[in-house]
């Protein structure tokens, strides 16, 4: 459950550090307020990481040669994909993620994915599974 927590933390760091960053990117808070907007980007984020773990998924298994060819440079094209689906998606909710163009989307994979990279590295003294001791 931690973990999993965890997880949540970094992508919604991630998000924030995408929109702040990549100027094609906006989100849309649900309401005005601070806390709200800081919800609106975890509850982004766990789209995401939904979206991420069932579509995500099965496209990298399907996708798995294009991955050999091109050395895995053609996952920037499918989280860019996955990130465009999220956005087209969240807007239903009452709150959303904008992106302006696929361009932007390759740009905030790119930023998401380096920023996933770089917090996980921070955090991953935090994120070792427990050992059980008898």
């Amino acid at each position: 459950m931690t973990r999993l927590l965890l997880g949540l933390i970094i992508n919604t760091a991630a998000l924030w550090i995408a929109d702040s960053f990549v100027v094609g990117i906006h989100l849309i808070p649900f309401s005005s307020g601070e806390a709200n907007l800081v919800l609106s980007y975890a509850a982004v984020a766990a789209v995401f990481g939904i979206v991420n773990a069932v579509i995500g998924n099965f496209i990298r298994i399907v996708a798995f040669p294009l991955y050999l060819l091109t050395l895995g440079l053609v996952a920037l094209l499918v989280n860019a994909s996955l990130l465009m689906l999220v956005s087209q998606a969240t807007p239903y909710m009452g709150f959303g993620l904008v992106i302006d163009d696929f361009s932007w989307g390759v740009i905030g994979a790119l930023a998401m994915s380096l920023c996933n990279w770089l917090i996980g590295i921070a955090l991953r003294p935090f994120m070792s599974p427990v050992s059980v001791t008898r």
